[in-house]
This record gives structure tokens, C-alpha cells and sequence, in this order.
């Protein structure tokens, strides 16, 4: 719980460096938004103190100056491809992030689809966003790219992508995830500012790995792990360490593509102003953290965090051995394992001694809290009701929801509903619990608590439905689970 990174520093001097980095290069920059630039929840976990939306409110203090263009690849709107964290497909979540940047008083000036070679579901989509008054932009397969420099760099290759009209000085070209095609998108508009007589740059804003603390801090390692998937790997960036003499962290992709880079910049300018995949980032994070030992502390819980859930993807089969194997080498070289999780040792022990399915969470006071199952409620609603009595000073035998208020529940979601198990869930005791607030002032107390549970921790020793995993989210809690599925399912 101890702020360990300085929010309003962050936003300041990451700004301003932003704004120093488009007078370098003239009439605009291009600049390429890594991560998530609205709700970066990763971020705000391994350095305590950053905001979610800490990026999105730095833009906003530029916003007389900056637009912003959405990359969304054509073939990611034909699969429907999902935003893991939020179940939805990237074509929705544009115009989610559309939504949210114009109510914040930020230009969307237009959508670029890339990789566009006719697909029905693409087409479809930009003649949607045409309708409601967007630009969209197609831009198309390129052979042999990036290495073909010969065809990236002439009509047939940039060439033919659709010129994407732009007015402000600073460019942010972003997307819903990964795989986008926003380097190209950038590389592409240089390619034809320069057809244009413009003197436009680019640049790229990643806030992991940060470039200015050693390779395997904690924080670095917390991004492998929540890349486990991609296979991203950190490294010295050896361009950068032959330019300077200075040691710089980067990842493996920056650095095997730099090359590249630097051969197309030179194919568009005549010279590359970067030597380094470094060189090429304005991140200001590194300059911001205040507690380096909270921050370690947040990235070695965030490791664990990601090894739960890749063990309980495995589980659902939705993830792979190999991710698992990679967080556990990193939980290795950062010293830790699932003993260091408080509420996973909590909880684990509970269950072990009842024989039932137990929960555990940690206060911001450093109290933990146990549950278990009954035969009313489920463990992880016993925990809210166990972690809510505490907050509000209420005696752990009172009965804040009398048990004749749940049975005419249970036999709702039995005898009517189709359910096989009677037990509570954490939104259908809430509800309740809120009936009961209305003439009960101990259960009203205790409702009144809730945003105390916000950053909280939580381990349970069975895997839970998608409703309670939901309901700890909004609550903002940060929840573990054991990968045992609770009932043994087929289909």
C-alpha cells in the first residue's frame, strides 16, 4: 500500500519531454503508443502511486497539439479477436477508446485498418465508422516487409497505403493491442510526409521495460511475465551500449527490428537521428519512482499474480506450459515464490485444516481475513461479508444477512433458475446485503465499506465463476486463485 511512484512528476516532465522531442524534427511527430493508454491496470500495480489513466492525462494537458489515430488490423476484425482483460473484440474496443478519448476533449482524427487485403468484416466496419462521420484509412500487405527495403520504400510499397490526412503536430497512433501494425503506420506516414515536403519524426512511448533501471529489477521482470505469452524478453540494448558506453534496457523486438529502422530511415531522410531502440523512446517513468522498495515489493506480488493466472489458463486451456515454466524462471531470478503471497499461505492453510474451499484477503491495514464455504454461502462471498465486518468495527458472530433472507434465494436459483448450486455468489450476496442495510444499521456499516477493499488482495483455493471474478474487479481487488476448478466440467 506505500506510494512508491510520484503521479504528478509523471505527468509533468513526460510532457514536456514529449514536446522537446517534436522540436527536434520540425512540423510533427508520429508518436507510437505502446500498451494501453487508457487503463493501464499493469502499470498502476507494479509502481504504487501511478494512475490507470496516468498516460491518457499527460495527453490531455497537449491536447491543443495532439491527435489521434487508431490502428486496428483487418484480419484481427475478421477473427473477432478479444481484449482478454475486458471481453471485447478490438473493433468494439475502438470505438470504446474513441469514446473515451473525445469525452476527455482529445482529437480522434481518424482509423488507419492495416494489413487490409479485402476482408468482408473490415470493409464492413470502416463503412460503419464512415457513417458516423470518421476517416478511415485502409493500408495493405506489403511484401517481403520489413525487410524488403527496395519495395517497402517506393510506390508499391508505402506507395500505395491511403495518406492519412493529419493537422497537429504530435501524432499518437495507438490500438486496442498488440500486432496492430502501428510501427508501420508511423513508418508509412513518414514515407509520405516526406513525398509532401513535411518534416515529421517518430517516436515510441513504452513504459515497459523502463530503460533506465537495471534488466532484472523486479519491475522489468513484471513486464516479461505479463508478456509471458508474446515471448518478449528483456535485454541490454547492445546499440546503445556501443553509441554511449551506457547500459539501456529494451526489449528483444525493439532490438531485432532496429536495423531495419534505422535502413528505412535513412531510405526516407538520407540519415537516422537514432542510434538505439533507446534513443527511439520517450518514456519517463524510470525518473519517476520515489520508493524503489515498494515498487520491488508490487512487482515481485504482480509476478506471483501472473503466475496464478497462467496456471489457471492452463487449467481452462487457455494458455500453455511454457508460459508457466517462463514465470517460474522469473520468479527464480527475482528470488520469490507463491509462499511470499500473504493471502495464497492464508487461505491455502484454512483449507487444508477444514477440508473445504477457503478464501483470504489482505487489508490496507495488513490484516488478513479467512473464509470458507457453507452451506449458504460460497467462500468468496463469506469473505466480503468476514472483510466488511472488520472494516466497520462489527462483531465477527453478528449476522449481517439473516440466514431466512438466503434460503428464499438459494431456492430461487435451485428451484427456478436451473442452478445446481445453492450457495451464494459475491454479487447475489451483496444485493442482500443492501436489503438488509435498509433496516439493519450493522449491514449498512458495513456496505459503506466497500471502497476500503479497493487494491486489496485476495487468494482463493478453488477457481471461481466469471460473476465473482467480475464482481472482485469492479471492486478493484487483486485476485489469485489455486488452478483447481471448484466442479470437474467436460464442456
Amino acid at each position: 500500500m506505500r506510494t512508491g511512484f510520484d503521479n504528478e512528476k509523471y505527468l509533468k516532465i513526460q510532457s514536456e519531454h514529449i514536446r522537446e522531442r517534436i522540436a527536434q524534427f520540425g512540423d510533427k511527430l508520429y508518436l507510437e503508443f505502446g500498451g494501453k493508454l487508457f487503463d493501464d491496470y499493469h502499470a498502476s500495480r507494479v509502481l504504487p502511486g501511478f494512475e490507470p489513466d496516468s498516460k491518457l492525462r499527460m495527453l490531455m494537458q497537449m491536447s491543443d497539439i495532439a491527435e489521434i489515430v487508431m490502428v486496428i488490423n483487418a484480419s484481427d476484425i475478421e477473427k473477432n479477436k478479444m481484449r482478454g482483460d475486458l471481453g471485447i473484440t478490438y473493433d468494439v474496443d475502438v470505438r470504446r477508446l474513441m469514446d473515451e478519448f473525445e469525452n476527455r476533449g482529445l482529437l480522434v482524427s481518424s482509423i488507419v485498418i492495416t494489413q487490409y487485403t479485402g476482408q468482408e468484416a473490415a470493409q464492413i466496419f470502416k463503412e460503419r465508422m464512415e457513417k458516423q462521420g470518421k476517416h478511415v484509412y485502409l493500408h495493405y500487405v506489403i511484401e517481403g516487409y520489413p525487410s524488403n527495403l527496395s519495395l517497402i520504400i517506393s510506390k508499391d510499397g508505402f506507395g500505395k497505403n491511403e495518406y492519412v490526412k493529419t493537422t497537429r503536430p504530435l501524432v499518437v497512433v495507438t490500438a486496442p493491442g498488440p500486432g496492430s501494425g502501428k510501427m508501420a503506420t508511423c513508418l508509412s506516414q513518414l514515407y509520405h510526409d516526406n513525398l509532401h515536403g513535411i518534416k515529421a519524426g517518430y517516436a515510441k512511448f513504452e513504459t515497459f521495460p523502463i530503460w533506465n533501471i537495471p534488466l532484472k529489477h523486479p519491475i522489468n521482470l513484471a513486464y516479461e511475465a505479463a508478456t509471458a505469452d508474446l515471448n518478449d524478453v528483456n535485454m541490454i540494448d547492445p546499440f546503445h551500449l556501443e553509441a554511449y558506453g551506457e547500459t539501456t534496457v529494451n526489449y528483444n523486438r525493439d532490438i531485432e527490428i532496429f536495423p531495419v529502422l534505422s535502413s528505412i530511415f535513412e531510405a526516407i531522410y538520407g540519415e537516422s537521428r537514432y542510434k538505439s531502440p533507446t534513443d527511439m523512446g520517450v518514456n519517463m517513468a524510470g525518473n519517476c519512482i520515489i520508493d524503489d522498495d515498494a515498487c520491488r515489493e508490487a512487482s515481485c506480488m504482480e509476478i506471483i499474480r501472473r503466475y496464478y493466472d497462467a496456471t489457471n489458463r492452463v487449467v481452462l486451456e487457455k494458455g500453455t506450459e511454457s508460459e508457466v515454466y517462463k514465470i517460474e524462471l522469473l520468479m527464480k531470478q527475482a528470488k520469490i515464490t507463491v509462499r511470499d503471497r500473504v493471502v495464497a499461505v492464508a487461505a491455502d492453510e484454512r483449507a487444508e485444516k477444514l477440508g473445504v474451499p477457503c478464501a483470504a484477503i489482505e487489508l490496507a491495514d495488513g490484516s488478513v481475513i479467512t473464509s470458507k464455504t457453507s452451506d449458504l454461502l460460497g467462500a468468496s462471498a463469506a469473505l466480503l461479508i468476514n472483510a466488511l465486518k472488520h472494516l466497520a468495527g462489527v462483531a465477527h458472530e453478528v449476522k449481517l444477512i439473516k440466514p431466512e433472507a438466503i434460503v428464499p434465494i438459494q431456492d430461487l436459483k435451485v428451484r427456478f433458475l436451473g442452478g445446481k448450486n445453492p450457495r451464494l455468489h459475491t454479487d447475489e450476496v451483496l444485493i442482500a446485503l443492501t436489503f438488509a442495510g435498509m433496516t439493519d444499521e450493522n449491514a449498512r456499516k458495513a456496505l459503506e465499506q466497500l471502497p476500503k477493499l479497493r487494491g486489496c488482495q485476495v487468494h482463493t483455493t478453488v477457481m471461481l465463476s466469471d460473476v465473482d471474478i467480475h464482481i472482485f474487479k469492479r471492486l478493484g481487488v487483486q485476485l489469485t486463485s489455486d488452478p483447481v476448478m471448484m466442479v470437474k466440467k467436460y464442456y
